[in-house]
């Protein structure tokens, strides 16, 4: 996971930018309009794993999390039944929850998740690595929530990472960014910027400007990305101040 510091730098958001984004036209449409379905279905292929592994955390096993997992987002995606977004304060992240706590308690939505599932490849199950698929056992001291705002996080910061990472690939920049991506995570083998001027070519002064540019670019896509899972402008820093809080406890 990325730093703290990293996470946490200001940077400006164009409120224009924001109009286009998923869960605003999702709300705005209350889930009717072909694109708001098609906004909502790209946010469920995003962030199926949080809700995979809150489901996983509850207790059935692999297979049975897999089939509720799918049979929820099967279930969300033909009601599009959003009445509870509002008490939600409008964010995806705290919606999520909150309906698939709902459609776990109810047994005949239970009954028919399993139904649903199979088969239905809704979610890209089959990219859950081998420790994802054992883990969240009863015996791990995190609750289901606090697992599933780690997940949230994480696959936030990773979706972030992996559009910078192909802007910087499509620049013929790759080299650039490994090495920048090991600054930005504060991991202690990281070579300094002294070290990757050399390797580089480069001056450090040029580095160093480099490195800035990189985490400007970083922390837009961040707020970006953010953008996408809050109704307005002005949730954004909020929820950005709530992923600082999950990833530094």
């Amino acid at each position: 996971m990325t730093s703290q510091s990293a996470i946490g730098r200001h940077s400006y958001h164009s409120p224009a930018a924001f109009t286009t984004t998923h869960w605003s036209v999702v709300l705005e449409a209350q889930g009717e309009s072909p694109a708001a379905q098609e906004a909502l279905e790209k946010l469920c292929r995003v962030y199926w794993r949080p809700i995979y592994c809150f489901v996983r955390r509850k207790g059935p096993r692999p297979e049975e999390a897999q089939d509720l997992t799918q049979g929820f987002f099967a279930l969300l995606l033909e009601r599009r039944d959003l009445r509870s977004v509002r008490k939600e304060k409008g964010r995806l992240r705290s919606y999520l929850l909150t309906a698939v706590k709902h459609f776990l308690a109810d047994e005949h939505r239970h009954a028919m998740a399993i139904k649903r599932g199979k088969g239905e490849g809704l979610i890209p199950l089959e990219e859950l690595d081998t420790e994802e698929q054992r883990g969240m056992e009863p015996s791990d001291p995190l609750t289901a929530e606090r697992i599933y705002e780690r997940r949230w996080a994480s696959t936030l910061l990773d979706r972030v990472l992996s559009r910078l990472e192909d802007q910087y690939r499509k620049r013929g920049n790759s080299t650039l960014f490994d090495c920048f991506n090991q600054l930005l995570a504060d991991e202690p083998v990281a070579p300094s910027q002294a070290e990757i001027a050399a390797q580089l070519g480069m001056t450090e002064n040029a580095v160093s400007q480099a490195f800035h540019r990189f985490r400007q670019s970083y922390q837009s896509l961040l707020r970006e990305e953010i953008a996408h899972t809050v109704a307005t402008p002005g949730d954004i820093e909020d929820e950005l101040r709530h992923l600082i809080a999950v990833v530094r406890a």
